[in-house]
């Protein structure tokens, strides 16, 4: 996969389910979980605290991933309710070095496995749709959260690869491990 080019020929979000959730293209409501996210200080391993114009030119140039590269974030909302709970999607800004897969959840949705599985969803998806055959997480040491999850999905440490931030944690997932043939079936 390169720079050069759309990753896929996707121009919005699909719409994907698994048991509990709903990943969807995100809508403008959702910017309000993210201003609050911004502006609280769970957000400091985001770059953190930021005031609500700072929150927006983030939230909006990760929603422009959809059109500009193909991927990009989905709301994650709960498939009983529509209730929103998140954000899981794949991330590739300038200044990263490859592709990556993030998560955030609001802090009712904390504890209950919602990242990990809205995260597994979109590892599934990647690697059926896009082939892909591997992705990263960034994470800020410290955020032993994300570590653990990173991890709890089946990625590994690589400190030998570069991250976005020269002291990052970069975790690899190997997605060639996912018997495409025994997945079931993520997409709406």
């Amino acid at each position: 996969m390169t720079r050069s080019g759309r990753i896929s020929d996707l121009m919005v979000a699909p719409t994907l389910t698994t048991a509990r959730l709903r990943l969807r293209m995100p809508v403008l409501a959702d910017f309000e979980h993210w201003a609050a996210f911004f502006a609280s200080d769970r957000s400091v391993w985001e770059g953190g605290p930021k005031s609500r114009v700072d929150a927006y030119a983030t939230w909006s140039s990760t929603v422009a991933l959809w059109p500009l590269r193909g991927i990009g974030p989905f709301g994650v909302e709960a498939l009983s309710d529509g209730r929103y709970l998140g954000e899981v999607g794949f991330y590739w800004p300038e200044e990263f070095p490859e592709l990556e897969i993030g998560w955030f959840v609001v802090p009712e949705a904390e504890g209950r496995g919602i990242a990990a599985e809205a995260a597994q969803a979109l590892l599934i998806w990647g690697r059926k749709t896009m082939g892909l055959s591997h992705i990263v997480n960034y994470i800020t040491p410290g955020n032993h959260r994300s570590v653990a999850l990173g991890e709890r999905l089946g990625g590994v440490q690589r400190p030998d690869l570069p991250g976005n931030d020269p002291d990052d944690v970069v975790i690899w997932h190997d997605l060639t491990r996912f018997d495409l043939a025994k997945q079931g079936e993520t997409t709406a």
